[in-house]
């Protein structure tokens, strides 16, 4: 019975596990391919926005080193960060594109406050 109990302690910690990595947010591969997708970037303009987010990534990484998982300290900077990629990437969109990205991030804003914030589910 003992063994039954601690068998289902460990598989619900595994489980719970499991669905919080199953959050992390997307790749710089993965993010150009949705925006090649919803706003038809060309092959020049894919490749300045992968060496964008792939800078932007490392840059995350060290801030988050940094903090040592400290969430509040390093909110200041990450906000600041992520508005100069997204001016940057603004800058290499055509107007038509850059309508849609804004249309594109409202709706991500908005089903990010219905399901209560955090990262949104992954698109099929």
């Amino acid at each position: 019975m003992k063994k039954i109990f601690l068998m289902g302690c460990f598989l619900l910690g595994f489980t719970a596990l499991t669905f919080a990595q199953g959050r992390m947010r997307m790749s710089p591969e993965d993010r150009v391919k949705q925006l090649q997708t919803a706003l038809k970037l060309t092959d020049d303009q894919s490749a300045k926005v992968l060496a964008l987010y792939q800078a932007q990534g490392k840059k995350m990484d060290s801030l988050r080193n940094a903090a040592n998982g400290d969430f509040q300290s390093m909110r200041p900077a990450m906000q600041a960060m992520n508005q100069e990629t997204n001016t940057k990437l603004m800058a290499l969109l055509t107007d038509d594109q850059k309508t849609a990205y804004k249309k594109m991030m409202e709706e991500m804003r908005a089903r990010m406050q219905q399901n209560g914030g955090g990262t949104p589910p992954p698109s099929k």
